[in-house]
């Protein structure tokens, strides 16, 4: 299937004029035949953190499957999107970080690897995940785990159970710390796994940006 970004209010995929030029520039030192026909592919590869993790590459877009997703950007680059990660890219924005240490492509995307988690933002009244391993959860956070992060202002909200990730949103004194990260892994990580086995893993799905009087300011680089 064929999207043309202009012809839409709500494209699948959007690539920002920094992200295109670089991918036009790399097309262009190509030594593939037929150049011009080198789509950017983009697909969901797996999850990383609180988000998905990618895999870009130069492909010519006449390999693209009738489920595949075709986006048309500018300049005559197109976009295509696997047809197992179109709903996942929904609303995406392909962008190049502008970061000291080196720019690169990334994706930019609204979307969650948790349905349950996607869209609640702290301070939101959100519904209590349920089942016994989850009810196991919220005893170790109730019991443990705020009592403890309390002194700092911090509070942890179990947001949702699947398989054996729990997911986890930080706020108060939590929320934009510059040590959430070593708490969430060496503390609550540490505490939960001991307590629930069923639980090998924790993701933070806090958005730390809208922290608004965090406990630590994260480090400046």
């Amino acid at each position: 299937m064929t999207f043309d970004s202009a012809a839409t209010d709500q494209p699948l995929v959007e690539i920002s004029d920094a992200a295109r030029d670089l991918v036009l520039a790399y097309r262009g030192h190509s030594d593939k035949p037929n150049p011009e026909r080198l789509a950017m592919w983009v697909e969901v590869t797996g999850v990383s953190g609180s988000g998905f993790s990618y895999d870009m590459y130069l492909k010519t877009v006449d390999d693209a499957a009738p489920g595949d997703a075709v986006v048309s950007v500018a300049e005559g680059l197109q976009v295509v999107i696997p047809s197992g990660s179109v709903d996942q890219m929904q609303g995406s924005t392909i962008d190049l970080s502008d970061s000291p240490g080196g720019g690169g492509l990334f994706v930019r995307n609204p979307q969650s690897p948790s349905p349950a988690v996607g869209g609640a933002t702290a301070g939101q009244a959100t519904a209590a995940p349920t089942g016994p391993v989850a009810e196991r959860v919220i005893q170790v956070l109730d019991h443990q785990i705020n009592p403890a992060i309390a002194a700092h202002g911090g509070h942890a909200e179990l947001v949702a159970v699947e398989d054996d990730v729990a997911y986890l949103r930080l706020s108060g004194g939590c929320q934009g710390c510059g040590m959430a990260s070593v708490t969430l892994s060496q503390g609550i990580e540490v505490a939960l796994r001991d307590s629930v086995p069923e639980i090998s893993r924790v993701v933070d799905v806090t958005d730390h940006a809208a922290g608004a009087n965090p406990y630590y300011e994260a480090a400046k680089k």
